[in-house]
């Protein structure tokens, strides 16, 4: 299967697996966020992307970002094949301060 990307923004990075045995593909923001305790924020990526049809895209929240207390509020975000505007990501902050 084969996942077309196109950046928005000249900041944006392609997704890649950071090392050969990665399960996944890493996303990255384009902005510097502070996120609030207990606060939602949508995170833009400056991608969009084309996934073939009968597929889907999930984003994960990574582990150590996690036991930090940053989550992907709705886990696993999922991003159907018809869509074709920028990614963003929902992140969460869980943690007190």
């Amino acid at each position: 299967m084969k996942v077309r990307f196109k950046r928005l923004d000249f900041a944006a990075t392609i997704p890649h697996k950071a090392t050969p045995g990665a399960a996944a593909y890493d996303l990255y923001s384009i902005e510097n966020a502070y996120i609030p305790p207990g606060v939602t924020l949508l995170v833009c990526t400056g991608l969009v992307m084309e996934i073939p049809e009968g597929w889907k895209g999930e984003i994960y929240s990574r582990s150590g970002l996690a036991s930090q207390g940053l989550v992907v509020a709705n886990s696993p975000g999922k991003i159907d094949a018809d869509y074709r505007g920028e990614i963003k990501v929902a992140l969460l902050n869980t943690a007190r301060e």
